[in-house]
Formats: C-alpha cells, structure tokens, sequence
C-alpha cells in the first residue's frame, strides 16, 4: 500500500492548538500516512510560535515558510508564492489547513490551483459579517475544500446552506479541545513557575486582539475604560497581543496599568496588569482558574465553554453560537453597563448553567484521521 502524503499548514497562534492533535494522531498511523508539517511564518516571534511548538511538543516544522508580517493581501501573496514551491517539491495528496487565518486561505488556493485537494479542519463557521477578514478566509476556504470538518452543528447548517455537498462535511468535534484535553493533568498538577501564584487568587482575564478593538483609537480607549472598571471588582490580568500593546503604547495607558515581565506576584483590585502573550500552557492555567474572562478571540469562547469559565466576549457577533446556546459565552460588545452587570454577577456565584456541545471530548483528531483514511 502506497501512503498518502499530507502536508498540513499552521502559520498562526490558533493554528498550533487545532492542528497538533492531528499530526499526533496521523503519526501513530506512519505505515498509512507521510505526514509533513509547514509553518507559514504568520506569526514568526518566540512568543507568538516557538514556544507553541515546544509547548505542544509538536515536531519541527519540516519547511518554514518566513513570510512575516504585512498587509493582508501582501501576506496572502508572498505565503502562495512560497507555498506552491512546496508543494511542487513534495506533491501532496491532501493539504490540511486549519482556522481562518491568512495562512488557511492562501494555502488552500495555491493547492486547489495546483489540483490537489484540500481538507478545512475548523469548516462552516460564520460570523456573518465580512469586515471581519477571517469571514472572508473561511467563506473561500469552504468553497473550495474538498474534505469539511465541522467542530458544530451550525457548521453543517451553513456549508449546506451554501450549497457544499452533504458526503463532504463531517461533524467531527473540536481540535482544540482535544489540544486542552492533552493537558489538562499538567495545569491541574501545580502549573508553570510564571503564573503558579495565581493558584488560589480571584481575578478576571482579558485578551483583546481584533482590528475592529484595537485598531481605532475610541474603541480601543473603550475597551480600556471597561478593563480599568472591572478592576474595581477584581484585578484584571491583560494578556495583550504584540499590536494591542503597540496600539496601547500610541494611546497611552491610565495609572492603573501595572506591566508585568517576568514571574506574577502579588495582584490586587483596581489594577490591570498588562502580560506579554504567554506560552499556551501558561496561558490555559490562568485560565481554568479565573472567575471569568473578557475576550473577542474565537478559540477562547470554546475554551471556556469546555471548563465551564463564564466568558464575556467583547463583540458584537460570533461565530461559534454553540458557546452560548448551551455554553459558557455572552456576546456583551463595548456595553459597559452590561459588561460590569455581568461581571458583578459572576463574581457572586450568578451565570447560567452549561453544558459541553456534541463531540466535545478530546476525539475529534481520531475522527478527522479516520475519515480521510476512508477518503484516501
């Protein structure tokens, strides 16, 4: 039996967690399957990747693209440039790309134009608003994939919509959670020496990345007056992306704002403290423990849905429904009498009682791999 050789792609954060479950499942499959690891170099800093590979205990990438920072449609471009090489030098039978990213799009053009066949792990979700950029990659990623895998059942409900054929969407569950799942023993056994004082401690997290918070001025200036309030109840841990800290830099901060850049001491009300990212076991330890968290990412509304972590999402719209119809997640916006309504609540025992979506359960990489297993 000849294998099958999938090169599957990861180029940015959230693509580290969704596609390492995966490549974990196809090695224990090697008489199967050649499978090879490409990082696009979307996110290219130590922060924002090496430590995820390590962290993840993910192999060496085995080609790495560099494209770096740049526009979208300068990203975009130099990512299938580099790719197609790639691919004429290793001639695939599957492409696997991950999320909604510019890497996912690019690579699954170049791949598509190059006739070889594309699986979308992360399929189907929609925001329904396409000035967010990832809307956009994920509509062109569906329509052109040839595998879909679903993480919920709005996913089905959307690509049939769209007209994907029924025998290519498949409900598998979430990668994530498999990734969370992995490490739950760790975080729940003492955690990292960065952020163990935490054990113990009430507070609130905060991630806030998306263009639509932190690139206009008035809103990011928003987002920090809902930060510097909720403060007031408990201190509030801000966990910023490299472009929210440079936006805060242009914008300047108020006296509440304490920077942290080694280990977490001692943390109090009326402060926010202002994190550089942290390595993803770093980060799900903070986490599992807080009281809640304040976010506009995607992954975290489904992280918290899973440990049951009342999340208030700072957006106006999501794309991942199944976190609030049966999970932890409101949708909240910049509503600041809403948010600090919210969070008064929760710091009293008061939120809604949860449960965790379909398939949820740490499996979704077997399913995934058994299913192009049939297709190949």
């Amino acid at each position: 039996m000849n294998k099958k050789k999938i090169i599957s792609v990861v180029g940015a954060r959230p693509n580290f967690m969704k596609i390492a479950p995966i490549l974990l499942e196809l090695s224990k499959h090697a008489e199967k399957f050649d499978s090879r690891l490409v990082h696009t170099g979307q996110h290219y800093d130590q922060a924002m990747s090496e430590v995820f590979f390590r962290d993840l205990g993910m192999k060496e990438p085995d080609h790495n693209l560099s494209v770096g920072s740049g526009s979208h449609a300068v990203q975009t471009a130099e990512i299938m440039k580099r790719f197609e090489e790639v691919c004429l030098q290793e001639d695939p039978d599957l492409v696997l790309v991950g999320g909604d990213v510019n890497s996912t799009v690019a690579c699954s053009l170049t791949a598509v134009k190059m006739l070889i066949p594309v699986a979308h792990v992360e399929a189907g979700l929609r925001s329904f608003d396409r000035t967010m950029p990832e809307e956009i990659n994920r509509i062109v990623t569906d329509s052109i994939s040839d595998l879909l895998f679903t993480t919920e059942i709005s996913g089905n409900c959307n690509l049939s919509k769209e007209g994907v054929a029924e025998e290519k969407i498949h409900l598998v569950g979430n990668t994530m959670i498999d990734s969370l799942v992995r490490f739950s023993g760790q975080i729940a056994n003492g955690g990292p020496p960065r952020v163990r004082t935490l054990a113990g401690k009430r507070y609130f997290l905060a991630t806030i990345h998306r263009p639509s918070n932190v690139d206009d001025a008035e809103q990011l200036a928003k987002v920090l007056l809902i930060l510097e309030s909720a403060s007031d109840l408990l201190p509030v841990l801000f966990v910023a992306h490299p472009r929210t800290r440079e936006r805060l830099r242009k914008l300047g901060r108020g006296d509440r704002f304490v920077e942290i850049k080694g280990e977490m001491g001692e943390i109090r009300p009326g402060c926010v403290y202002l994190l550089p990212p942290l390595s993803y076991v770093d980060f799900l330890y903070a986490m599992s423990r807080t009281t809640a968290v304040l976010t506009d990412s995607g992954g975290i509304q489904e992280e918290t849905t899973f440990l049951r972590i009342p999340c208030l999402t700072l957006r106006e719209n999501t794309e991942r429904p199944i976190t609030v119809e049966v999970g932890s997640n409101e949708i909240v916006g910049l509503d600041q009498a809403r948010i600090l309504s919210a969070l008064s609540g929760i710091t009293e025992g008061r939120w809604k009682k949860t449960s965790l979506p379909p398939l949820w359960d740490g499996k979704a990489a077997e399913r995934i791999v058994s299913v192009i297993n049939a297709w190949c």
